[in-house]
């Protein structure tokens, strides 16, 4: 199934799998953005990104506190090259997705973080995907409305 994200270059993805320390931009209640560092898996075939925190953050709060429509970002950079995947997060406490969250962080970042019951895992539906990968600009792509 053809998504955002699967619609971008091979160069694009390939940057997506490396290890690179990513940024997450939610916003507060009052509108100001909170960026903070986090880990980022994609999942290509899904069209999402994850993230893997504890339910008692900030970044989880403002997420919460949008009613269900979190409009966030995701972005990680490596000298001239970026990549951004901007779209609507959800928080999730459900152990199945919980565990796929932790298991493709490991895969990504070399480790697997000691258990923690306070974990859940924020999954962004990527609508918007935009960047410069090894001298190549993705296309800027946008869901369909």
């Amino acid at each position: 199934m053809s998504n955002v994200i699967s619609g971008q270059p091979d160069n694009y993805l390939e940057f997506w799998s490396e290890r690179h320390l990513c940024t997450l931009t939610t916003l507060r209640p009052d509108g100001r953005p909170h960026v903070v560092p986090v880990g980022v898996t994609v999942d290509v075939a899904a069209g999402v990104a994850r993230i893997i925190t504890r339910k008692s953050s900030r970044k989880v709060a403002n997420i919460l506190a949008s009613g269900g429509e979190a409009p966030v970002a995701v972005c990680q950079v490596d000298g001239g090259r970026w990549a951004t995947l901007e779209g609507v997060a959800e928080v999730c406490t459900d152990e199945a997705v919980v565990e796929d969250a932790v298991a493709r962080y490991g895969e990504r970042y070399g480790r697997t973080p000691a258990p923690d019951p306070e974990r859940v895992a924020i999954v962004v539906s990527v609508e918007r995907a935009l960047g410069q990968t090894l001298g190549v600009r993705p296309r800027t792509a946008q869901a369909a409305a």
